[in-house]
């Protein structure tokens, strides 16, 4: 069964100096997705990311997409772990992704009609929705044969959607910060993976992807 590992990013700042921030999801050793993770790190080892987001020779798609949606999942989680305290209810009162993009938050069963609420906030629900996901093991398999559902491509693609909108706050409001703490080529060699991986499977609406187009753009026409 996948479990929690201790392995959590401790947060150093402010009012949230004792909490931490979500747990990272663990792919269980010796199981099929972990020898998927394992093909997956060895082939973005090779530089090439085009390549590396291809669904290998043989392989399921949903269990392709399950594997990589968990590892994003951590990314985005460390990456935005690092910058938490120059996210705030004071410095972001609301979550947005420059001056034209503004997001709210419902879940659909606990948060039906969308919410205003601060990036932290949103982010916090966010990560928390997208963990919830993960643990079900209706909707993410973890044992060998047993079967995805029918509607996991829809929760896949609100997963991405969802994780695509902590890069573009990211992108937008704290890059600096990202500059400072020297993560930029981190963030970028992560967010370039992401973009290659929902182009290659089509599983970001482009207008979703507006907030930071001119990037994309860049990234991909350095990749031809």
């Amino acid at each position: 069964v996948t479990g929690r590992t201790g392995n959590v990013f401790s947060i150093v700042s402010g009012s949230r100096s004792s909490k931490t921030f979500k747990p990272k999801k663990n792919i269980p050793e010796g199981s099929h997705q972990y020898e998927l993770l394992k093909h997956a790190e060895a082939t973005l080892g090779s530089g090439n990311l085009r390549q590396a987001v291809m669904l290998p020779e043989g392989e399921d798609l949903n269990e392709w997409i399950a594997v990589n949606t968990v590892d994003f999942f951590n990314q985005i989680n460390m990456l935005y772990g690092t910058i938490t305290e120059f996210c705030t209810e004071a410095s972001c009162p609301v979550m947005s992704a420059g001056p034209r993009y503004e997001y709210h938050w419902a879940d659909g069963t606990n948060i039906k009609k969308p919410i205003k609420c601060s990036a932290p906030k949103y982010i916090d629900y966010l990560m928390t929705w997208v963990q919830d996901q993960l643990d079900d093991e209706t909707l993410f398999p973890s044992k060998i044969g047993v079967p995805f559902p029918k509607n996991f491509m829809s929760v896949a693609k609100t997963i991405l959607k969802r994780l695509f909108r902590v890069y573009a706050h990211i992108y937008h409001q704290h890059f600096d910060s990202v500059m400072r703490l020297q993560e930029e080529a981190h963030l970028n060699t992560s967010f370039k993976h992401f973009i290659f991986f929902v182009q290659e499977f089509n599983l970001i609406d482009r207008r979703e992807l507006a907030p930071l187009q001119e990037l994309i753009e860049k990234l991909g026409s350095k990749d031809r």
